[in-house]
């Protein structure tokens, strides 16, 4: 199949009505399409979605069906200047101009903030394509100023729609592409949600055919049915949603799986060891104070190590960890504190507890009253050490 751009480009929907899956933003009455008939589009929007799932494309359909310009930058290479010249292009030509800004989350802090007067006059209209939750990655003075909307990973259905839909298209119809339902299931299923990778995995398996699309061509252009795990979306976090549950739960098998699943799907092993030493303080603590230790020795190994080595060290964390008492009394006690403090804010440092260096703070009163422990039975000794807004607070059950 001969092309000068892959398949998935130049098949890419040119209307609402080629536009498969994500009905419960562009189907009638649904939020996008609403926007994109009435004309009236936000100053800044973000698609937050997996890959393969209609990111782009939904953004160039939004610019073509509101007759705006388009400019495209990736944030893996572009800067300010990019910015800049997408900036003076809408002044010059005077017409609405749709900034699209692939992976928005690899712009640090100061290229974000660049954004924000030029959206906020509404010079540009921005709309930014993320894998990975706005509210950790999109500065929250952007966030605050944009709407979000969730692309949800397309169905195997999806995505057998699709190609079938491919397969009717001109471009197509002369290469006398042979692929039965059968196999375009398996397309579908090897996908995993991503309507790119099933039309790439298409146009390489017909170039590695003969007469017919076979089932060993599919697997082939596959390679292997890979783990639907982007480290750097959404199923990053559920998976770690997971595996922190399935650990708080006692759960050692189900510890292991996900843990292994992010191993698999290529996480970080550091990543994975900084969430188990926060388990550990958070819903271990002072049940089993090993527990930290364990973990802490792990990163070690994690570190000298690396992948693949380090696996079983990591399994065999998550393991201790999943069979250790639980005690989440440490994680209420930062809680509770917090609170306080969000809530009385600088209370001063009681005056019998400051230090007093020079004679000008003893004669104020600093350390006057003070009573050393050591000089007290068992180094006990009775005194207040709150402010005395918080006097007698208890933020530590022992007993959990």
């Amino acid at each position: 199949m001969e092309s000068k751009a892959p398949l998935a480009h130049l098949l890419r929907p040119k209307s609402l009505e080629e536009f498969v899956g994500q009905e419960h933003l562009v189907g009638a009455g649904k939020p996008i399409r609403k926007m994109i008939e009435s004309g009236d589009l936000s100053s800044s929007i973000i698609l937050w979605g997996p890959p393969g799932c209609g990111k782009t494309t939904l953004a160039k359909l939004i610019a073509k069906l509101t007759n705006s310009d388009f400019v495209e930058i990736s944030a893996v290479n572009a800067g300010k200047e990019d910015m800049k010249k997408a900036v003076n292009r809408s002044r010059l030509n005077n017409t609405r101009t749709i900034l699209f800004i692939d992976e928005i989350h690899r712009f640090n802090k100061a290229q974000q903030d660049f954004l924000l007067p030029y959206v906020e006059k509404g010079v540009i209209t921005l709309i930014g394509a993320t894998t990975e939750n706005p509210s950790f990655e999109v500065i929250s003075a952007l966030l605050s100023r944009s709407r979000v909307f969730v692309l949800n990973a397309l169905t195997e259905l999806d995505i057998v729609n699709i190609l079938k839909n491919a397969l009717k298209n001109e471009l197509l119809k002369k290469y006398n592409i042979n692929l039965s339902d059968e196999n375009v299931s398996l397309i579908a299923s090897l996908a995993n949600g991503d309507a790119r990778s099933a039309l790439n995995i298409l146009e390489l398996a017909n170039s590695l055919s003969e007469e017919k699309i076979e089932k060993q061509n599919i697997l082939e252009a596959a390679q292997k049915t890979h783990l639907r795990y982007d480290k750097n979306g959404e199923e990053h976090y559920n998976i770690i949603s997971a595996l922190h549950k399935s650990i708080r739960d006692s759960d050692i098998d189900a510890s292991i799986y996900w843990t292994m699943r992010m191993i698999e799907g290529g996480e970080d092993p550091k990543y994975i060891i900084r969430r188990m030493i926060r388990f550990a303080s958070e819903d271990i603590g002072n049940a089993d104070p090993q527990a930290l230790v364990v973990v802490a020795a792990a990163k070690d190994a994690v570190e000298f190590l690396g992948y693949p080595e380090c696996n079983t060290a990591l399994v065999q964390t998550a393991i201790y960890l999943a069979k250790a008492p639980k005690s989440n009394a440490v994680y209420e006690a930062v809680l509770k504190a917090q609170e306080d403090i969000q809530r009385t804010g600088n209370l001063p440092v009681p005056l019998h507890l400051r230090n007093a260096p020079t004679k000008l703070m003893k004669d104020l009163g600093y350390g006057k009253g003070y009573k050393y422990a050591h000089n007290y039975k068992d180094a006990k000794v009775e005194q207040e050490h709150f402010p005395q807004e918080l006097k007698g607070k208890k933020y530590y059950n022992q007993k959990k």
